[in-house]
C-alpha cells in the first residue's frame, strides 16, 4: 500500500492546509522564514481546490487537522500542549482536538457493545448517555450499571479506524521513504524508524484489550502515589473495540477557570504532573504517554486523574539510567559528564570530539537555568537542539521516541496550569533520589545479586559448560582435541561467577 498512489494523499495534505487558511496560520506560528514561505504558497495555490474543505465553523488549524484524519489529529494533540512553540492562539485552536471532535451516532456505539460482548446492552446498563467526549480514535459514554447500580464510562472505537489510520500511516511511510532517498543528510534521524515506531504505537492503541491490560499494570505500579488514582477497569465488560471503566469525576486539566474557582494550588499541580510523570519513567520504567490535557482530571480533594492508557511507555534499567545521568549532568551543570553518558551509550559515534559536545550541550542548557518557563523559547531550543545533533551526527534513538515526546507533551500540560514552572528545578529531587537508589553501591549490590540468581539458575550446567569450553573437540582435518584457551578463560569467568552467586545467596541467607 505504501506506493506512489499516496503522493496524492500527500498533495491533499498540503492543498488542505492552503484552501482552510491553515497554512499561513501554521507557518506564522512557526515563525518560518519568507523563502520557506514563499515555497509553500507557490506550491499550495494551484492544487487548492483539490484540498478538502473541512467544517468552515472551526479555526483554521483545527478546520484542517480534523479534515485530514486521526494520524494527523494525533499530532495537533501534541502541538496543543506547546503554546511556546505554536504561539497561544494556535495552541488554543488546536486544545479542542482533545476531546471535543465530532461524535458518531451513540445507535452505533451500542451495536459495537453488541456485537463485541455478545450481549445486550440492555440487560447490563440502566442508561446510556449520549456521547460526553470523542477524540481521534475513540468516543467515551457514560452509563450505570444495571446491577450495582455503579457508574461507568465506556470507551468505544470510532467505525472504520483501523482503515483510516492505515490510509494516514501509509502516506507517512511513503513520505518518510522520499526523505531518505532524496535528503541522505537526513537519515541520521532515521525517518522509516520513527514512522514504523508509530505505527506500532497506534496499533496498540487500536486494541482496547491491550490498552486494558495496561490500566491494570499502571495502577499496581502507582497505587501509593500520593495525589494520583487511576479509575478502575471492568476486565468483563472490555473487549478489543470496547473498554469499560470506573466514573472518574472532576475538572479537565484544560479547564484553568474552573481549576481557580474551585480554589485549586495551581502550582502544586503543574509540578505533580512533572514529577509523576518522572518518577513512572524513572522508578517504573512504565509511564502514560498521551499525557495531555484531556487524558487528565482534577478531583474535588485535588488529586490528579489520568486517563486513557493507549499510549504506554517502557524503558529498560539500563535506559533510565542513562536518562537519569544525562538529567542529572543538566541539573548540576555537569555538561563534561553529560557528555560522556552520550558517548558511552552510544549516542554519539566514537570518533567526535567529546568536548566539543560538552561545549554544545552547555551553550544548549545555560540558557535555561535562572529563568521561568516564561523567558524560555522552546522552538528556538528546539531549533538549537537539532543543529547540535546533526553536527555530531546522533541517531534518532526509537526506543526514546515517546519518552521524549510526552516529555514535551507533559512540560506543556504543566505549564498551562503553573507558567512560571521551571522544569529542572522540579525535577532536581526525583532525580537525585534515583541516582542515590540506583546508581551508587547499594544499586551495585543490587545488580550483583541479581546477576548471582540469574547464574544460579544455571547451577547444575555449569560444569559442562565450562568443560565444553575447556576442550574443542576434535574434526577430520584436526582430530587431536586442542585445547582452547579462550575456551579456558571463559571457564574462569564462569567459575568465578558461580563464586560469586554463592557468595551472594549466602549473605542473603
Amino acid at each position: 500500500m505504501r506506493g506512489p498512489h499516496n503522493i496524492w494523499r500527500l498533495i491533499r495534505t498540503g492543498a488542505t492546509l492552503e484552501r482552510t487558511g491553515a497554512m499561513t496560520v501554521l507557518l506564522d506560528a512557526f515563525g518560518a522564514p519568507r523563502s520557506l514561505r514563499l515555497a509553500a504558497r507557490t506550491l499550495g495555490w494551484p492544487f487548492k481546490w483539490l484540498g478538502y474543505k473541512g467544517d468552515p465553523n472551526l479555526p483554521p488549524a483545527t478546520r484542517a487537522i480534523t479534515a485530514l484524519g486521526p494520524a494527523y489529529i494525533k499530532f495537533g494533540q501534541v502541538l496543543s500542549t506547546r503554546p511556546d512553540v505554536v504561539g497561544d492562539e494556535v495552541a488554543l485552536q488546536l486544545r479542542m482536538l482533545q476531546d471535543r471532535l465530532p461524535p458518531f451516532p451513540r445507535d452505533v456505539a451500542l451495536a459495537t457493545i453488541a456485537s463485541e460482548l455478545e450481549v445486550d446492552p440492555d440487560t447490563i446498563f440502566a442508561d446510556f448517555s449520549e456521547p460526553i467526549a470523542a477524540a481521534s480514535i475513540a468516543q467515551v459514554h457514560h452509563a450505570t450499571l444495571r446491577e450495582t447500580g455503579q457508574d461507568v464510562a465506556i470507551k468505544v472505537l470510532r467505525p472504520g479506524i483501523e482503515r483510516a489510520f492505515r490510509r494516514d500511516v501509509d502516506a507517512f511511510y511513503f513520505a518518510a521513504r522520499i526523505v531518505d532517498l532524496l535528503a541522505p543528510s537526513a537519515r541520521r534521524l532515521k525517518p522509516m524508524d520513527v514512522i514504523r515506531h508509530f505505527d506500532g504505537v497506534v496499533q496498540g492503541e487500536l486494541d482496547l484489550r491491550l490498552e486494558t491490560s495496561a490500566a491494570a499494570e499502571f495502577a499496581a505500579n502507582t497505587e501509593a502515589d500520593e495525589g494520583f488514582r487511576l479509575p478502575q477497569v471492568h476486565w468483563f465488560l472490555s473487549s478489543r473495540r470496547v473498554m469499560t471503566l470506573d466514573w472518574a469525576d472532576g475538572l479537565g486539566a484544560n479547564d484553568i477557570e474552573g481549576i481557580i474557582a474551585a480554589g485549586h494550588d495551581r502550582k502544586a499541580l503543574g509540578e505533580r504532573v512533572l514529577r509523576l510523570f518522572l518518577s513512572h519513567a524513572l522508578r517504573d520504567g512504565f509511564f502514560h504517554a498521551d499525557m495531555h490535557q484531556g487524558n487528565l482530571k482534577i478531583a474535588r480533594n485535588g488529586d490528579i486523574i489520568a486517563l486513557d492508557f493507549g499510549i504506554m511507555g517502557r524503558l529498560d534499567a539500563y535506559t533510565r539510567r542513562v536518562y537519569a545521568e544525562i538529567l542529572f549532568g543538566f541539573i548540576r551543570k555537569d555538561y563534561r559528564r553529560v557528555a560522556e553518558v552520550h558517548f558511552e551509550a552510544g549516542y554519539v559515534p566514537p570518533d567526535r570530539d567529546v568536548d566539543e559536545f560538552a561545549r554544545a550541550l552547555r551553550a544548549v542548557g545555560e540558557p535555561i537555568f535562572g529563568m521561568d518557563a516564561t523567558r524560555i523559547s522552546m522552538g528556538r531550543l528546539l531549533s538549537y537542539l537539532f543543529e547540535v545533533t546533526e553536527r555530531f551526527g546522533m541517531e534518532t534513538r526509537t526506543e526514546l521516541i515517546l519518552l521524549q515526546r510526552t516529555m514535551v507533551v507533559v512540560e506543556g500540560v504543566s505549564r498551562s496550569l503553573y507558567p512560571q514552572i521551571n522544569i529542572w528545578e522540579v525535577s532536581r529531587p526525583i532525580v537525585e533520589d534515583y541516582i542515590r537508589d540506583n546508581l551508587g553501591p547499594k544499586a551495585f549490590a543490587r545488580d550483583l545479586a541479581q546477576t548471582a540468581r540469574v547464574l544460579a539458575r544455571f547451577g547444575p550446567r555449569l560444569p559442562q559448560l565450562a568443560e565444553a569450553a575447556l576442550i574443542r573437540q576434535g574434526t577430520p582435518s584436526n582430530p587431536e582435541p586442542k585445547r582452547d584457551w579462550k575456551g579456558l578463560a571463559l571457564a574462569a569467568v564462569l567459575g568465578a561467577a558461580a563464586a560469586s552467586a554463592v557468595a551472594v545467596v549466602a549473605v542473603g541467607l
